[in-house]
This record gives C-alpha cells, sequence and structure tokens, in this order.
C-alpha cells in the first residue's frame, strides 16, 4: 500500500499502471497542451477548483469543480482554465503518457518528435 500527499505531487510512476498528479492551470492560461491525440491511451481529468475548458474531437465542453472528463485514445483534444479563477484538477494518465510528459518539459525537447515516439501527435 502506498499512501502519499499529492499536492503538487504525483502517484505512481511511468513504470505503474496508471498516474495521478494534481495540476494547476492559471487565470488567462488558453491552452494547457496544444490539440493534440493520443492513439493508444486515454486521459481522464477531475476538476477540483475552478473550471476547465476542453475540445474533444469537434466538441467543446466546461467542466466545473466535482466534474469528470474523458478523452478516449483516437480523440483530438486540449483543454484550458474556463474560469476566472485557478482551476486545480487530478489528472489520470496511462505510463505512456507520463512518460510523454516528462519528456517534453526538459529543455529543447523536440516536441512533435516526442510525441511520435509516445504513439501521439499534435493535429492543431
Amino acid at each position: 500500500m502506498l499512501v502519499e500527499r499529492l499536492a503538487g505531487e504525483s502517484l505512481g510512476s511511468p513504470d505503474d499502471d496508471f498516474v495521478i498528479v494534481v495540476w494547476t492551470a492559471e487565470v488567462g492560461t488558453r491552452w494547457v497542451a496544444p490539440l493534440h491525440v493520443h492513439h493508444s491511451d486515454d486521459e481522464a481529468w477531475y476538476v477540483l477548483q475552478g473550471t476547465l475548458g476542453f475540445r474533444l474531437g469537434d466538441d467543446e465542453v466546461e467542466a466545473p469543480a466535482g466534474a469528470a472528463v474523458l478523452a478516449r485514445r483516437g480523440t483530438a483534444h486540449t483543454y484550458w482554465n474556463a474560469g476566472t479563477t485557478p482551476a486545480r484538477y487530478l489528472l489520470v494518465l496511462r505510463p505512456n503518457i507520463a512518460r510523454l510528459l516528462e519528456a517534453i518539459h526538459e529543455p529543447g525537447a523536440d516536441i512533435p518528435a516526442l510525441f511520435a515516439q509516445h504513439d501521439s501527435e499534435i493535429v492543431g
């Protein structure tokens, strides 16, 4: 059994079946990530505070605190802070996407190449 605080941290690692992280999208953050698709992995969010906006395929939705959103593999998606306060949320990832997020935050990262290496692509 593993019990850890999540504030600013993650639970699990890319070696586990899934990873949960707590993130904050500040007010005015239009795109947390570019429009992209994961060909082999689902990704989910649970909004703790504030409101996140999502584009999922051709649809745009807002998710207030208490809402959960699932982007199934193969669905182009992006998200942003859609509210007037910081948005805190849980992000639930499969290991492949957790490794992608680690890699793209390295200085000098070749973002499109890293997406491709993780069976994902930027589409917009």
